[in-house]
């Protein structure tokens, strides 16, 4: 069973004041997310991605197609239990303190006081969260409360956690943190589902991944398979490298592009066809000295702009007095 799936999931929208005209916000959306594992939902501003997570919440409802999560409709009021969700901007009630925030919701799912007081210190613990956590929380940065966000969406020890850009206003400590949760909740058998438009962090944290592009699934599958990752090219990183030798190798073809780095330092780009052992053993004959050799890949953004660029921008919906004319 997928723990999460959706089937030609779409929502659109009337928008205008005066002639209002449909529009796209979610296009046929078909989507299948294993159990276990942590999945990247990426896509610029403006998506989709958000609509998608909201409608999998039931905050919102779709014009048409269906969504399931544990194998239960999505709005189940079974599975609501099994979920957590950090909204993409969280609002609390910031007259309270991180730790009264974290035992209400606690008790909203049951749990006795000691187990409220139990799960907040040790869940303010996990998202870094020290002494502040006495503070009310409009005292809090967005850093802060994007922290206690997080602990919230997990005070049920959820089956499956839903993290609308979980890392916005982090802080590269705070990442770092988030990112090895997300992989410990991973560990003990949670499904964690991601969206965001910070690529690095699904190259980080997901095996499988995928892009919506105008509210439409531009892409989708295992990481390694989608970008291929085949080399395009070798990067060595020399030193000592005297300018006779390299106006050498640069006009046999050997190398095919030398970026100075200084004090006779050079990153070279060689074509995929060279022999790299061959190129840096004629290079260290010469008294250069290798320091590191690496393959050109494509990456995650490369693959995410190329599909942001190839597809299409219009999201509004003809209409029967459109064809009219």
């Amino acid at each position: 069973m997928d723990a999460i799936r959706t089937e030609a999931l779409t929502k659109h929208y009337r928008v205008g004041f005066w002639r209002p005209r449909p529009y796209v916000a979610l296009d046929a959306l078909t989507l299948d997310v294993r159990q276990g594992e942590v999945f990247g939902f990426l896509g610029p501003n403006g998506s989709g991605k958000t609509t998608t997570l909201k409608l999998l919440m039931q905050l919102i409802y779709p014009t048409s197609g269906r969504a399931e999560i544990l194998g239960r409709p999505a709005g189940d009021v079974s599975v609501k239990r099994r979920i957590g969700y950090l909204p993409e901007n969280p609002y609390f009630y910031d007259h309270l303190t991180a730790e009264e925030l974290l035992r209400y919701f606690a008790g909203l799912f049951g749990y006795s006081a000691a187990e409220r007081r139990r799960r907040a210190a040790s869940l303010l613990d996990d998202v870094g969260i020290g002494a502040e956590r006495r503070l009310q929380l409009r005292k809090f940065s967005k850093g802060m409360l994007q922290r206690v966000g997080i602990a919230q969406a997990i005070v049920n020890d959820p089956e499956v956690v839903f993290f609308d850009e979980p890392m916005s206003g982090l802080d590269p400590l705070g990442r770092r943190e988030i990112r090895e949760l997300m992989l410990r909740l991973r560990d003990r058998g949670s499904t964690v589902f991601f969206s965001s438009h910070v690529l690095s962090d699904a190259e980080t944290l997901c095996s499988r991944v995928a892009i919506l592009v105008g509210g439409r699934l531009a892409a989708s599958g295992d990481l390694h398979e989608m970008l291929a990752f085949q080399a395009r090219a070798w990067e060595l990183v020399v030193t000592g490298l005297a300018d006779t030798v390299l106006e050498k190798a640069t006009a046999s073809g050997q190398v095919a592009r030398a970026t100075p780095l200084g004090a006779r330092r050079y990153a070279l780009e060689l074509p995929l066809s060279a022999a790299p052992d061959r190129v840096v053993a004629d290079l260290v004959a010469h008294g250069a000295q290798l320091v590191s050799i690496n393959p050109v890949r494509e990456t995650l953004e490369d693959f995410f702009v190329r599909q942001v660029g190839a597809a299409p921008r219009d999201r509004g919906l003809e209409t029967a007095h459109d064809r009219a004319g």
